[in-house]
């Protein structure tokens, strides 16, 4: 595993940023009567999934910074969930772009953390 000396070294923090840009833009086509609902929801976890990310790298131990790796995959699985609650509501005619984000930034994170906890010995 090469050196992490912050955050922004890391492409899954990169592609996160920018899937955050993603997020408040695909937002911003929904009706008014959501901006307390799916709206804030779906921006704070696009959000969380790069400030974790960003969190835990500033951290120092492997142990905390897994944990965050962690949060941060559970808020990919939320806009997930939220992704599709907007296909069905008929705010979205396809999530296909952003699933196939969502997988990548799962895999990435998902082999961050695996290649951490071998580093750990785990």
């Amino acid at each position: 595993m090469k050196t992490i000396k912050t955050h922004r070294d890391l492409d899954v923090w990169k592609d996160s940023m920018d899937f955050v840009l993603d997020i408040y833009r695909i937002t911003e086509r929904f009706p008014n009567n959501e901006k307390f609902g799916l709206v804030p929801q779906m921006r704070r976890a696009g959000i969380s999934i790069c400030s974790n990310i960003a969190e835990g790298a500033a951290r120092n131990h492997s142990r905390e910074f897994t944990q965050f790796l962690y949060i941060a995959l559970g808020s990919v699985s939320e806009i997930e969930t939220q992704s599709e609650i907007a296909l069905r509501l008929g705010y979205l005619q396809s999530i296909d772009p952003e699933k196939e984000t969502l997988d990548r930034l799962r895999r990435m994170l998902v082999s961050l953390i695996q290649a951490i906890k071998r580093k750990m010995g785990e």
